[in-house]
């Protein structure tokens, strides 16, 4: 039987809302680490036989398949077909679960799955200007004016009872952990420095709960989200290469990790930011694993209560939830995020001899990837 493995995995440093990466067209930054994977493996992209790109605010310089602009503006060659997908903050993580699928079945043997998000550029939301993507028959079936992952985070946060300090307090923590991470070297071996930026840009480094404490709330007057326990507005984009153990072999690669169990799951839309619960439920009965046989969790830090209500669910010790840190700290390129959580999480686990990984992050809309990785 086929299986898919992961060659290798490389990533952008993300860049702050209009910072070092804001000039740059999102097609140029999918080519520069389209270039750097194939550099990296000794690809020849002209055997690839589909990029998988995820994206979000698809308008704009974001418009017109960025997978597939990509690829061309990498250099590679006009045969190459490339696709881009939208399941929102989960676009980049569901490019991988396709191109997986399609090793697997045999439509593929090797392909690119990745994805890129510039929200200096395309700003989030831009692409429902003048539209209405939720009908009257939606917005009555849940009672509501409107859909808000902002308000979605404070009813989880009110939910699980967590209070502003238990937030904040946690968003340190994310920064702390990504700037001893950096300091370690822990993302040197995964980064294709671009535009003279070499780390994530977003880091603050003295960041404490003491600071995050003066910060005006978001959404809520009473509420408890602000801008310091959300996930940053930034630029970036990861790819990685996906093919089969025999082809690898057949190849002279060495496959980081195989891609074990791969689901997609939904929950409540107003609360929104749930999916990961039933999403990671799913993966585990899906894969046969018990939750203590995984040893290092990635579950995307769009708001604080994301992780946090995650973590009181699966009972799930802290130095194994989010290790190196998250978007709070280093930022959250929405469509290309996917790649850059598994990016970083399958050289964590090659780093540390982790056996299973897993990566899940909520989605508009109440939905979930949840993706389980094996070391090799």
């Amino acid at each position: 039987m086929r299986d898919a493995v992961i060659v290798d995995a490389v990533r952008t440093p993300i860049g702050k809302r209009n910072g070092s990466l804001a000039g740059l067209h999102p097609a140029d930054v999918t080519g520069h680490v389209l270039a750097a994977l194939a550099e990296r493996t000794g690809l020849d992209p002209a055997t690839v036989d589909d990029v998988v790109w995820g994206c979000v605010t698809q308008v704009g310089d974001q418009s017109g398949n960025v997978g597939r602009v990509g690829l061309l503006a990498a250099g590679w060659p006009e045969s190459v077909p490339g696709t881009t997908v939208d399941r929102k903050c989960g676009s980049a993580q569901q490019a991988v679960a396709f191109a997986a699928a399609g090793v697997i079945s045999g439509q593929y043997d090797v392909a690119v799955a990745g994805g890129v998000e510039s929200m200096s550029r395309a700003a989030m939301g831009s692409n429902t200007v003048g539209g209405a993507p939720y009908p009257d028959s939606v917005l009555q079936r849940y009672d509501v004016e409107r859909f808000n992952q902002g308000l979605g985070a404070e009813m989880v946060a009110q939910k699980w009872g967590f209070s502003r300090a238990r937030l904040d307090d946690y968003s340190a923590r994310s920064h702390a952990r990504t700037a001893a991470a950096a300091d370690a070297g822990a993302f040197e071996r995964q980064l294709a420095p671009l535009a003279g930026l070499t780390h994530d840009e977003g880091l603050r480094r003295q960041t404490t709960p003491e600071t995050l404490a003066g910060l005006r709330t978001a959404f809520a007057e009473d509420g408890v989200i602000t801008a310091g326990n959300s996930s940053q507005i930034s630029d970036g984009a990861g790819a990685l290469l996906i093919t089969t153990s025999t082809i690898a072999a057949q190849r002279g690669w060495s496959p980081l990790a195989r891609i074990h169990t791969t689901v997609v799951a939904a929950d409540d839309p107003v609360i929104m930011l749930t999916g990961p619960i039933p999403a990671t439920a799913k993966a585990l009965t899906r894969s046969g694993l018990r939750i203590d046989e995984i040893g290092a969790f990635e579950v995307n830090e769009a708001f604080a209560p994301v992780p946090l209500a995650w973590q009181a669910e699966f009972g799930v010790a802290d130095d194994v939830l989010n290790p190196l840190g998250g978007a709070i700290a280093v930022g959250h390129p929405l469509g290309g995020s996917g790649a850059i959580l598994m990016t970083r999480l399958v050289h964590h686990m090659r780093d540390q001899g982790i056996r299973y990984g897993l990566q899940t992050m909520c989605e508009a809309g109440g939905m979930a990837n949840a993706t389980i990785l094996e070391l090799l």
